[in-house]
């Protein structure tokens, strides 16, 4: 049975805008907005299930700085804020293995022979841990120790702060400074093939290829402050990351205020501030050891927050970069909004973790990055190539994962949030996939808050058919969407774009401002015949004989001066339309004892219309400007708007200006002078005298400010024929003359 709209429905009807559009969501950059959990993006833009993450270890304290493993499997990681060493064996549990009373251990190396070293922080000192005990191995004199690496021949070389030494230390515990880089911190270390240390540093993030002792080559002078994590590939490629953001000194502050503070509590936020100098690349600068940072000052025991991100406009947060055997650089990654926190090399790519909800990406040759999945975690500090899998360390709470596989049971992605920009009326949505395997739903949900809160309704049911797929969510501003994957025979759906027509109700224009000024204009198209509006008629007499030249018949013939400009009314308007639509105007006028709008002027497409004044009698008067979207929508939809400018006084005619009959005051002439304006106040007076400058004429009672005004001419008493011109100007600017011959 086919039902009728009531007569309300079709008149909301006609608020809605004229034709429909469409979101669609169908590349890289349209998916990599949303949130994703147990979801990989492809390269190409396709979203599938992603790897299962398995929870290996999940502590409870602030974050995991390093993670390692032995030969057997065995998994080694160290946290902040208590300072421990855990040891996760395979297929066991993980249990605490050290606990340091420094309450950071920033780095972890295993020798070839099972001996585990931890260098713990603020009070920067390497402990040896054999057998379940820990032993102090060697104390740099240094604050922090951030990285740790084994040479082949045996040797432990440590990356320390804050005076930014590499220090070599022999098995048998006797340590040296093997160099020093001018740099506060020394943030990340490597060995080459050939034994050679590789080491990154901060604030200049520089990386140094330390040959021998207290000699090193400058392998790259980054633009960005520090070098975070150093790969070296089976090719004899460097690949490194750097931060747009001194995380040392950040994590330092944290470590000082946590040792401040017993018992530790609270989290570490690592906040990445990107500096002012960060564009230009600086040279390396070797500077003059700072002084030790001084830990703040405990207020609780909680630790205090870190400041928040410093963004510079056009500033790379973080890069990847490419250096190869001959030592050219090259940028194969790099992002304005997330911070790269680790990187290694699994079968010929890249995998890279961010602070972005933990984000762990893959590289290919080909340099296209793969969103693998997320975590949730704040950031993805560390990952770990194993037989099994990745192996990713997070924090800012301390969980290990690890990556296998095989396709997780089901994931879901959310996508972001659609701002229609006017309330709408939600249509289809439609989806493509690449293949038929797995299983696929959609919900959506919708709200008037750009944020989803309780306020937005709940998600839709379900709908896995395309043909039943009208979006069921109320109207509204704000719309988003869901998709729920499930693998199918261990075949994970692949999908390829989304799209959701809506409709937008069409919003009012809006006439924001009408201004009404006056203007002259050159009057060069007026005919010849048009006659001055007061005109001033004066007899030329030109010869040189002091002739008065030819006459006719008809007499001397008088050249009349005409007005050099017309008045006319400027007017103009600003206006603008919610969605953006092309608007036209209609100009309308009434006078204030009139009822009835006079259309001036139709169908303008501009925000300014000239109009000669002279069309309309003296008195005050409204203009209408009337803003249309009608080019934009249909006749049913199209919607108005309009602004009444204020009252508008036109006055063209000038005062009346009398002069009465000169009368000697002492030994000065004066002269009443009277002035009368039927329209508007009279504001200024003043004469010349035998064609002299003007000069200001005061009114009688001291201020010109009514419809007739009184003003005293004053001068010096001459004797012969003098003439005295007065002029008297109302509100408007009219000018009123009169003259006066003294003989």
């Amino acid at each position: 049975m086919r039902r009728l709209l009531p007569c309300a429905a079709l008149a909301m009807a006609s608020l809605w805008a004229g034709g429909s559009t469409a979101w669609e969501s169908n590349t890289f950059a349209d998916f990599i907005k949303g949130r994703f959990q147990g979801i990989s993006l492809t390269r190409d833009g396709r979203l599938t299930l992603a790897p299962s993450l398995d929870t290996l270890a999940s502590t409870g304290e602030a974050g995991i700085w390093s993670v390692i493993s032995a030969p057997d499997g065995t998994l080694y990681f160290s946290t902040g804020h208590r300072g421990r060493v855990y040891v996760v064996k395979p297929g066991a549990q993980p249990t605490v293995l050290w606990s340091s009373q420094q309450p950071e251990v920033f780095a972890l190396a295993l020798d070839s022979q099972g001996r585990l070293y931890a260098g713990t922080s603020p009070d920067g000192r390497i402990y040896r841990i054999e057998g379940g005990r820990a032993t102090e191995f060697f104390n740099p004199q240094s604050k922090y120790i951030w990285s740790l690496a084994v040479a082949p021949d045996g040797a432990l070389f440590a990356a320390t702060g804050d005076q930014g030494q590499v220090w070599r230390i022999t098995p048998d515990g006797k340590g040296s400074v093997w160099y020093e880089t001018g740099q506060s911190h020394v943030t990340a270390l490597a060995i080459d093939s050939i034994g050679r240390v590789l080491a990154g540093t901060e604030p200049n993030g520089i990386l140094f290829r330390i040959e021998a002792k207290d000699k090193a080559f400058v392998l790259y002078d980054s633009s960005l402050p520090e070098i975070r994590s150093i790969v070296l590939a089976p090719d004899g490629s460097i690949y490194v990351a750097a931060l747009g953001g001194a995380l040392a000194q950040k994590q330092a502050q944290a470590a000082a205020a946590a040792a401040a503070s017993q018992p530790p509590q609270g989290v570490v936020t690592s906040t990445i501030t990107v500096t002012s100098d960060a564009n230009a690349q600086a040279g390396v600068d070797i500077k003059p050891k700072p002084e030790a940072a001084k830990p703040p000052a405990a207020t609780g025991a909680e630790t205090p927050p870190t400041p928040a991100p410093i963004d510079v406009a056009g500033v790379e947060k973080a890069a990847l970069y490419r250096i190869a055997p001959d030592n050219m650089v090259e940028t194969v990654w790099s992002s304005k909004e997330e911070n790269v926190f680790d990187l290694i090399l699994k079968d010929g790519d890249l995998v890279f973790s961010t602070d972005q909800r933990g984000r762990i990406y893959r590289l290919a040759q080909d340099l296209k990055a793969t969103l693998l999945l997320e975590t949730h975690e704040s950031e993805t500090t560390r990952l770990l190539p194993t037989p099994q899998g990745i192996v990713a360390a997070t924090s800012n709470q301390a969980k290990l994962y690890r990556l296998s596989n095989q396709p997780i049971a089901k994931g879901v992605y959310e996508s972001p949030v659609h701002d229609a920009g006017n309330v709408a009326r939600w249509g289809r949505l439609e989806w493509r996939m690449d293949n038929s395997s797995g299983k696929m739903s959609f919900r959506t949900r919708a709200g008037n808050s750009a944020r989803p809160d309780r306020t937005w309704s709940n998600w839709s049911e379900p709908v896995t058919d395309l043909a039943k797929a009208l979006v069921s969510s109320p109207n509204a501003r704000y719309i988003q969407w869901q998709a729920e994957f499930q693998p199918v025979n261990g075949q994970s759906p692949l999908l390829d774009s989304v799209s959701l027509s809506y409709q937008p109700q069409n919003g009012r224009p809006v006439v924001r401002s009408v201004q009404v000024t006056p203007q002259w204009v050159a009057s060069a198209q007026k005919t010849a015949a048009a006659a001055p509006q007061t005109p001033i008629s004066y007899s030329i007499t030109v010869t040189d004989s002091g002739d008065s030249g030819t006459a006719t018949s008809g007499g001397t013939p008088t050249q009349n001066i005409s007005r050099s400009g017309a008045p006319q009314l400027f007017i103009a308007w600003q206006a603008d339309d919610p969605d953006g639509d092309k608007l036209i105007y209609s100009l309308w006028y009434r006078a204030e004892d009139e009822s009835t709008w006079k259309l001036l002027k139709s169908e303008i497409s501009d925000n300014t219309y000239m109009q000669e004044t002279e069309v309309f009698a003296d008195g005050r008067y409204f203009f209408r400007v009337l803003a249309s979207d009608r080019l934009a929508n249909s006749p049913a939809s199209a919607r108005d708007g309009e602004l009444v400018s204020q009252p508008v006084l036109i006055d063209q005619t000038p005062p009346t200006v009398t002069m009465g009959a000169p009368h000697v005051n002492g030994n000065q002439i004066e002269i009443d002078v009277d002035a009368n304006d039927a329209q508007s106040p009279v504001r200024r007076a003043e004469f010349s005298f035998d064609g002299s400058a003007w000069k200001l004429i005061d009114a009688a009672d001291g201020i010109a400010d009514s419809k007739q005004e009184r003003f005293i001419v004053r001068f010096n008493a001459i004797s012969g024929e003098h003439s005295v011109v007065v002029r008297v100007f109302d509100s408007a600017g009219n000018p009123g003359l009169a003259r006066l011959v003294l003989r």
